[in-house]
């Protein structure tokens, strides 16, 4: 065989061999929701420490960042399960199919609520979810207009509040928490005015006025939420919006505000009485069960009670347990590996 032949035949082996490295993994990897994240990063902890299987690597990349990754494909070289603290969009689950992944199982894991927290020195506050509308949006109504938002302090939206500069660290475009948010606070607020809001909105949603103010403001903080507990404690004046775990996990440096009189608790978001309360999920790649060790038994034990249960480890760290009745559906659909339909996501 020619010289420069067996080189080619050299460089090609190292290429299938590269290839075949690329496929094999014996760790599950999981991206997304920066709110589910303190979860899944328990129960990947505890997989490692418990069983012959490596712990998990588990990205926080927000909702959609992990909507983005998982939606890549089949292949070792995607994600197996993304976290998520919104449901999945239609759009999504559509751009899935198209990229192959045709079987998916959506597990609920729990509840959580959205916090609107401060400095754990500063006095209680309250607001109501119109009010936290009007401190953040892009736009606003006012004399029967709608304008873009120039309210600065907490007192030119209520006489009653004090002279306190309107200053929020929240998540970005790829949370889930901030898809959530934008849409029970900010896109409820512009339903009660479609009459200002509707006629300049696309094909009449709402969807362009849940945008929030880009004036300074409201400041993205990333993915990170213990950022924004950071920024909490070195700055009075300011807020965070972030999911309820963290200011669970932080009860000694940060507070929340009550929501329509609300304050933010296991209870009153299990019971659906706190305003900005949302279900968390995460989302089963079906086509790699069996091929990344260790994947069939994470999810067996995120859905186990002992972790989910109304006594679960995670409920130690800030989930909020789903009632019995649905907990055993959920945990019975999900470990059957029942698969997810576009009706399911649009019901």
């Amino acid at each position: 065989m020619p010289k420069f032949m067996k080189l080619l035949v050299v460089a090609a082996a190292i290429v299938a061999f590269g290839a075949g490295m690329a496929q094999a993994r014996d760790q599950v990897k999981i991206v997304g929701s920066s709110t589910v994240y303190p979860f899944s990063s328990y129960v990947a902890e505890e997989l490692g420490a418990t069983t012959k299987f490596k712990s998990p690597v588990v990205e926080s990349t927000g909702s959609g960042g992990g909507h983005k990754l998982f939606g890549g494909g089949v292949g070792m070289d995607t994600p197996d399960i993304t976290n998520s603290s919104r449901r999945m969009k239609p759009s999504e689950f559509e751009k899935d199919q198209a990229a192959g992944i045709t079987e998916i199982t959506e597990a609920l894991i729990g509840y959580d609520g959205i916090a609107v927290a401060q400095n754990g020195e500063n006095a209680d506050f309250a607001v109501t979810k119109d009010e936290l509308a009007m401190a953040v949006a892009e736009m606003v109504p006012m004399d029967g207009k709608l304008v873009k938002n120039p309210y600065k302090t907490w007192d030119q939206i209520n006489s009653n509040y004090p002279k306190r500069k309107i200053l929020f660290y929240g998540p970005p475009t790829s949370s889930g928490t901030r898809d959530a948010f934008a849409e029970m606070v900010l896109g409820k607020f512009a339903k009660k005015h479609k009459d200002l809001y509707a006629p300049v909105s696309p094909k009449g949603k709402a969807k362009k006025y849940e945008s929030v103010r880009q004036d300074g403001v409201y400041v993205p903080a990333g993915e990170n939420d213990n950022l924004i507990v950071q920024k909490l404690t070195k700055d009075k004046d300011a807020f965070g919006i972030f999911g309820y775990s963290f200011l669970e996990e932080n009860s000694d440096r940060i507070k929340g505000a009550k929501v329509d009189g609300v304050a933010p608790t296991p209870d009153t978001i299990a019971a659906g009485d706190y305003p900005i309360s949302r279900s968390l999920f995460f989302y089963i790649k079906k086509a790699h069960l069996g091929k990344v060790p260790g994947m069939k038994e994470y999810v067996e034990l995120f859905m186990s009670d002992k972790m989910i249960g109304p006594r679960g480890l995670l409920k130690r760290i800030g989930l909020v347990p789903l009632a019995d009745d649905l907990r055993k559906q959920v945990q019975k659909d999900v470990l059957s590996y029942k698969n997810l339909t576009l009706d399911d996501l649009k019901n």
